[in-house]
């Protein structure tokens, strides 16, 4: 088992800002010389990790790097506001790299009251889209109504509850066009 040496506060500085000026070069040489176990320790004064800089910027290249390099830890992890990378991805309206962290294998999971939060409705749409929702749930409904299918198209209220139990509402158009 190889050991690796310990980066210096000045090499976690610099792989940060890589992170965030999408420098897939220097990002790869930090990883050969310290290990991807070493990026679980990199954060900056606020909290952000890798990720957060990463995906905050919208770069796909260093994103499709670290992803199967980082702890699945990293991909829920928190900045010291409580945002997560997918927060930061979808604060700065970056619709390929939220996708690519909700299908990410043990990715963050689906948070579309962000997206909504800052206007971004084609990234609200598509997050509440690839909801997984409880099918049970319309059981419900009386199977033998004789209502035909709906000819106009109707708005959707939405309410989604996060894991700190902040609730974020949001209406989808059903007149739009994506």
């Amino acid at each position: 088992m190889a050991t690796w040496p310990l980066p210096t506060d000045d090499d976690k500085e610099n792989l940060l800002l890589s992170c965030r000026y999408d420098d897939l070069d220097e990002v790869q040489g930090f990883i050969t010389k310290f290990g991807s176990d070493a990026l679980s320790s990199v954060r900056d004064d606020n909290g952000n990790t890798v990720l957060h800089m990463t995906c905050g910027n919208g770069h796909i290249d260093v994103l499709d790097y670290l992803l199967p390099l980082v702890t699945p830890s990293i991909l829920s992890a928190q900045n010291s506001a409580g945002s997560t990378a997918l927060h930061w991805a979808a604060l700065n309206q970056h619709l390929e790299v939220a996708q690519k962290l909700v299908h990410f294998t043990g990715g963050p999971g689906i948070t579309p009251g962000e997206a909504e939060m800052v206007g971004w409705d084609e990234g609200a749409r598509w997050l509440v889209q690839e909801m997984k929702l409880d099918e049970s749930s319309h059981n419900d409904v009386n199977d033998s109504e004789e209502d035909g299918p709906v000819d106009t198209p109707q708005d959707v209220e939405v309410e989604i509850q996060d894991a700190d139990g902040k609730v974020a509402k949001m209406t989808i158009s059903g007149g739009a066009t994506t």
